[in-house]
């Protein structure tokens, strides 16, 4: 349960999180609770060892938290170790072999390809867009508060992220019914597809096949429907448009060869979109979730934003200077990664250090896990933004924070990301108060990626 401090002062505190157990206690917990929530097979043992096993399965599974032996596996310099098969196969039916999940030379011309039109990205560039997308989300909240409507925080971040993202890929808004249809989609999807059952996890064999479910294949042919729509706009005869959906269009190869096919932009796109705003909606879904029930917190930060604005609009540069909403940020992505997990599979035997991997071991690099490692973080579960100043650097682990990966893959939307949470997380508690409702409820569940394992219901009212 989240703590409630009074608003004149504010604390460190301790979110919610499943605490962990044996292994095998872990395994009887997942199977009492259902399927789906991976973090309820993460054991204690977890969160100290460097590297080591987790729990018991058929496939050899590793975690690895060592931030060198992190590196390397995310970097991987001898091609060792690929996406898992299991991710791969689970992303299929929504974005095909696309940048995401491919490896090898495949990777590398599309990355070769795609770089140009990530440009696009450019906080500077892209501002305007977050803007906008933030100016209608307050007429929005404005409506709600006048009507004291309650409604669901994790649709609504997922709408306005999936509005700036959409405005940054497609140059267009996002219809409401879209984000509703994709979000329900996604939800299905992240819910279902089979990368996140743990039976299959614990019982099949590396490079087993895997079908999906035939609801889980429905909600992916819906959401490539979607973007196949918006693409379809920038594809018409006569059509003129200066963003990425368009860079990637015109993107061809070294040699000049043909460009991306259309069911290749809609993978690349897909990508592009889901990636842009899922994964924000769901660090902000937290960062809300978690101020909502902090009044004191609220208060530094309007007092911040002020003194920073003195009492101006929230400008690119502003967002510079912002230092605790940052932190707050920053702070959220640590706690509550938006990607959990960062699976590898080994597709040869080889060490990690002086730790043996079998061929067909399932390598698991979790952000969750090294987040929170007792070995590299002072009190690790409690959100204190204030870790990440300057003068407390020395706290900090090198390698042991990566929200965003690390290596040749690390997130090229990362200070788009940043600037954009700092921009809503400042306008959005600058203008409104928050009120979540049932507060007791919100625990965290991890599929695909990080979220509160029920919607979050929330009231607003104008500050």
């Amino acid at each position: 349960m989240l703590d409630a401090p009074a608003a004149s002062a504010w604390a460190p505190f301790t979110p919610p999180y499943p605490v962990p157990r044996s292994p095998v206690v872990a395994l009887i917990r997942q199977l009492l609770e259902g399927e789906g929530n991976l973090l309820g097979l993460l054991p204690a043992e977890a969160y100290h060892a460097p590297i080591g096993p987790l729990g018991y399965s058929r496939r050899s599974i590793i975690v690895v938290n060592e931030p060198a032996l992190v590196r390397h596996v995310l970097s991987d310099p001898e091609g060792i170790f690929p996406k898992s098969d299991l991710m791969v196969e689970a992303l299929d039916p929504l974005i095909g072999d696309s940048i995401f999940v491919s490896s090898g030379a495949t990777w590398q011309r599309q990355r070769r390809m795609i770089d140009p039109a990530l440009s696009h990205m450019r906080v500077n560039r892209a501002f305007p867009d977050m803007q906008a997308g933030c100016d209608l989300a307050e007429e929005t909240l404005a409506q709600h508060a006048e009507a004291g409507k309650t409604f669901s925080l994790d649709l609504m971040m997922s709408h306005l992220t999936a509005d700036i993202i959409c405005r940054t890929v497609f140059s267009t808004t996002l219809e409401t019914r879209t984000a509703h249809d994709v979000f329900d989609a996604f939800t299905i999807f992240e819910r279902s597809v089979a990368q996140v059952e743990f039976r299959r996890l614990i019982m099949d064999r590396a490079w087993t096949k895997v079908p999906q479910r035939a609801h889980v294949l429905e909600a992916c042919r819906l959401i490539r429907g979607h973007l196949g729509e918006l693409l379809d706009r920038h594809l018409a005869a006569g059509a003129r448009f200066d963003d990425i959906a368009a860079a990637i269009i015109a993107a061809r190869g070294l040699d000049g060869g043909p460009g991306f096919t259309r069911e290749e932009l809609i993978d690349q796109l897909g990508v592009m979109f889901l990636a842009g705003h899922e994964t924000s909606a769901s660090a902000l879904t937290w960062a809300f979730a978690i101020l909502a029930m902090q009044p004191g917190l609220v208060a530094r930060l309007r007092a911040e934003i002020e003194e920073v604005t003195q009492g101006g609009v929230i400008t690119f540069e502003h967002t510079k200077r912002l230092t605790l909403v940052r932190n707050v940020f920053r702070e959220t992505l640590r706690l509550y990664p938006p990607i959990t997990f960062l699976p590898r599979i080994a597709n040869a035997a080889t060490t990690l250090g002086t730790y043996k991997v079998k061929r067909g071991a399932l390598v698991m690099v979790a952000p969750w896990v090294l987040h929170r490692h007792r070995g590299y973080w002072k009190d690790p579960n409690l959100f204190d933004p204030d870790r990440f100043l300057p003068e407390r650097e020395k706290e900090m682990t090198p390698g042991a924070y990566i929200p965003f990966g690390i290596g040749p893959r690390i997130c090229a939307g990362a200070a788009f990301a940043t600037v954009e949470a700092t921009l809503l997380i400042a306008r959005l508690f600058r203008h409104f108060d928050w009120q979540v409702e049932a507060p007791h409820r919100i625990r965290p569940a991890a599929r695909l990626t990080t979220r509160p394992a029920e919607q979050v219901m929330c009231r607003v009212t104008k500050a």
